[in-house]
């Protein structure tokens, strides 16, 4: 089993920055794939970055290229995601995912386990 605590939303305005954290425990054999997710009202969830614990390799949306930056502190166990030139369209509550296995994706289907999401709304 793995558990995952998301931290760090909150209210900005367009151009602003956040950073948020989720603090995974359990099985780490289970966590070896992490993701950020995102699900804005009336939209699907969507995939905004994820990366391999072990190898460190990573992808975004394009959506978000060049302005998130997914990272890990594997000491603490946790992941980030620093979000800078943040847009009214980047309003959701955003998810911490981990999933195990060799490929690195953006697809929902290949997490197992979830947080409780946090939320981000920025104003225009």
């Amino acid at each position: 089993q793995v558990q995952l605590v998301e931290s760090g939303g909150g209210s900005v305005q367009a151009g602003g920055s956040l950073r948020l954290s989720c603090v995974a425990s359990g099985d780490s054999y289970q966590r070896n794939r992490m993701g950020w997710f995102r699900q804005a009202p009336g939209k699907e969830r969507e995939g905004v970055a994820a990366i391999m614990t072990l190898s460190g390799r990573t992808v975004y949306a394009d959506s978000v290229k060049g302005r998130f930056t997914i990272s890990q502190d594997n000491a603490k166990n946790t992941l980030y995601l620093q979000m800078s030139g943040l847009r009214f369209e980047d309003t959701a509550i955003y998810y911490c995912a981990a999933g195990s296995g060799p490929t690195l994706t953006l697809r929902a289907a290949y997490y197992t386990y979830w947080g409780q999401g946090t939320q981000v709304t920025v104003s225009s």
